[in-house]
């Protein structure tokens, strides 16, 4: 069974950085300290090893003397609070001096206390407990901060993989619907990502993009599958009934506060329209089309010609290439297809790692 440490116990248990250049003083302070109960004592004679001294110890409080050769406590504590440690500890200057300036000077300089020469033993003993004391329960307050930010990041990241994964599976229904493997909207949306990060698009909007573009086609689901499966050319009305998946889509997504679903909305009703007007569902042109959408077009677009169907054999890499490039300022933004035919080795290695099942001789 472990006993429970009270604050009594903790505060024996403080290390202490003791630094005078005086062994006469280092041995005196010691027997002090030690009578007390601190056992986890560094004494340091040469203030040139302070520092090394002090990453070791990790201490809890320092005891400094101020007139010292090589480097005297001023710079001793210059020194320390170069360190930025968030949780540095408290300084009590030790000094023969009692002048007034003395002592603001130490104050300024980052000192918490200090005790005067020679040493009156319980005046040094209650300024050593009263500040180990206050450090404790600030490094306590410091860990339990610590702790909690980190279950805090912890549980960020597992909604985020969660919100992945539904939005991953989300769109699979409308892909599953459509014969496919699923496979499609992780290579889209990993290109979606690349084209919008070479175009300037921000981490956290790429990370959207990601999250968003797999939902492109999730207006399918409203599809009659005498439509979404014929296996032959849809007729006019039939081409006008699929058509509507966009606006479902949308639909779908809209009315909320999310960044993702807003995402998700803008790239359902808009990666059908074409850079020349003659796309769908409304027609826009050019830079009236949404960034996301002109984006996605090309990732989608690409992935499709390059992707084996029912009723279609997948492209040559050459020609769907060839053929995204003689679609620029058409069908495709020709801002997207520059940073496509950069990025077109990464793109190729996405398609490569994430490709369908070979289908069986």
């Amino acid at each position: 069974m472990e006993t429970e440490q009270t604050p009594a116990s903790l505060a024996a248990q403080a290390r202490i950085l003791v630094v005078d250049d005086e062994p006469s003083n280092l041995k005196l302070l010691d027997k002090m300290l030690s009578s007390q109960g601190y056992t986890q004592l560094t004494l340091v004679q040469d203030p040139r090893e302070v520092l090394p001294r002090y990453r070791e110890a990790r201490p809890d409080l320092i005891l400094l003397d101020i007139n010292m050769p090589h480097l005297d406590g001023y710079q001793v504590m210059a020194q320390l609070k170069a360190l930025n440690d968030p949780l540095l500890p408290p300084i009590v200057v030790l000094t023969a001096q009692h002048g007034r300036d003395y002592l603001l000077r130490a104050l300024a300089g980052g000192a918490r206390d200090f005790v005067g020469k020679p040493f009156e033993r319980l005046e040094l003993l209650m300024r050593v407990k009263n500040l180990i004391d206050v450090h404790l329960a600030h490094r306590l307050v410091h860990d339990q901060k610590s702790v909690l930010e980190e279950m805090v990041r912890a549980r960020t990241e597992e909604l985020r993989k969660t919100r992945l994964q539904v939005v991953r599976h989300l769109g699979r229904a409308a892909e599953y619907r459509d014969n496919e493997t699923g496979l499609h909207i992780i290579r889209m949306s990993q290109v979606s990502a690349l084209l919008a990060r070479s175009m300037g698009w921000t981490e956290a909007m790429c990370e959207l993009m990601l999250h968003a573009s797999p939902m492109h086609d999730i207006g399918k689901i409203g599809i009659p599958d005498a439509i979404l499966l014929k296996p032959g050319r849809l007729t006019p009305d039939e081409f006008e009934i699929m058509k509507t998946h966009t606006t479902i889509g949308a639909d779908m997504m809209s009315g909320n506060e999310s960044e993702l679903l807003n995402l998700a909305h803008t790239i359902a009703q808009s990666h059908h329209e074409k850079w020349d007007g003659t796309g769908y569902p409304r027609g826009l042109a050019g830079e009236d089309i949404p960034l996301a959408g002109r984006i996605v077009a090309v990732a989608d677009v690409f992935d499709a010609l390059t992707s084996s169907r029912p009723y279609k054999k997948p492209w040559p890499v050459e020609q769907a290439v060839a053929f995204v490039k003689e679609n620029s300022g058409r069908h495709f933004d020709p801002a997207v297809v520059t940073h496509f035919e950069f990025r077109l080795a990464e793109i190729l290695a996405i398609l490569d790692s994430n490709a369908d099942p070979a289908e069986p001789q």
